[in-house]
């Protein structure tokens, strides 16, 4: 058996598969190194069937992350996998290199994740070629739906939310200053309250308010993770993963021809494209 991971912070989507077959396909809690210890990771595989009646069957683990990016959360991540999984071969990556191979397969082009955070980086059909972005959600995340919550938030507490839409906010989430502060500055997963939001903002897109702070999330992401990659990689196609890039994919296309951005391949989720990959290779 291969297993195939692809976790962001809300959720991990994973892939069973034997024999060229994928047996079982479900979600989890995501599963995030940078916020969470080995402990919690664990919980998460003990509290799924499908992963504690075939811990012992699984050869082989492909998983792919946010915020697997440096090799000390990589090992965080290798050593959970390998206490519950006590047979399998481990392999983790940053979840920018699963978009790659979900949208490029073997060649290569522009990058880009745009979901709950974002990301953009060149892929050369192998590898992808390190940068500085994928800041995180405090620092970056431009364009993602933590950015937009953020957006949100911000105006809400700073009353510059227009008052109509303050009204229909506050109907989806009462919330007041105080809890907004405790689950932003005190409480775990700040990452996971923000995304929270996404389906508010994606219910609300047409309005004039929140199509505008999609609109310059778009733009902001575009203007400061792709142009620079097109500029150091001339006439590359971009691909993008996520659930923002997705949903919000006319908009998304619209802005980049306006940068001369030609936009190839659009998937909301790459597990199915990941599992058809590894289990072709296996």
């Amino acid at each position: 058996m291969i297993v195939v991971v692809y976790s962001g912070s809300k959720f991990a989507d994973w892939r069973i598969a034997e024999k060229g077959r994928v047996l079982y396909g479900f979600k989890t809690t995501g599963i995030n190194p940078y916020v969470q210890d080995e402990r919690a990771i664990y919980q998460i595989f003990n509290r799924n069937t499908h992963l504690i009646n075939n811990a012992e069957k699984i050869r082989r683990i492909y998983f792919f992350g946010a915020g697997a990016s440096s090799s000390d959360r990589q090992e965080k991540v290798d050593r959970v996998f390998h206490e519950f999984f006590k047979n399998a071969k481990v392999k983790v990556h940053h979840d920018i290199l699963a978009s790659a191979i979900a949208t490029f397969g073997n060649e290569k082009g522009i990058i880009g994740i745009i979901g709950s955070g974002s990301n953009a980086a060149y892929y050369t059909g192998k590898k992808i070629v390190n940068n500085n972005y994928g800041l995180g959600y405090i620092m970056a995340d431009e364009g993602s739906s933590n950015w937009m919550a953020r957006q949100l938030l911000r105006d809400f507490l700073s009353d510059l939310m227009p008052r109509g839409f303050r009204e229909k906010f506050l109907q989806s989430h009462p919330l007041d200053r105080k809890t907004i502060m405790d689950k932003i500055y005190n409480l775990p997963n700040p990452n996971i309250f923000l995304n929270s939001f996404s389906d508010f903002i994606l219910e609300n897109k047409e309005d004039p308010y929140m199509s505008a702070i999609i609109k310059r999330g778009l733009e902001t992401y575009i203007k400061t993770y792709l142009v620079p990659l097109s500029e150091a990689y001339p006439d590359s196609v971009v691909n993008f993963t996520g659930s923002v890039a997705s949903k919000y994919a006319p908009w998304l296309i619209e802005l980049a021809a306006e940068y001369h951005l030609p936009v190839g391949t659009i998937v909301h989720e790459p597990v199915q494209n990941l599992i058809k990959y590894y289990t072709t290779k296996n």
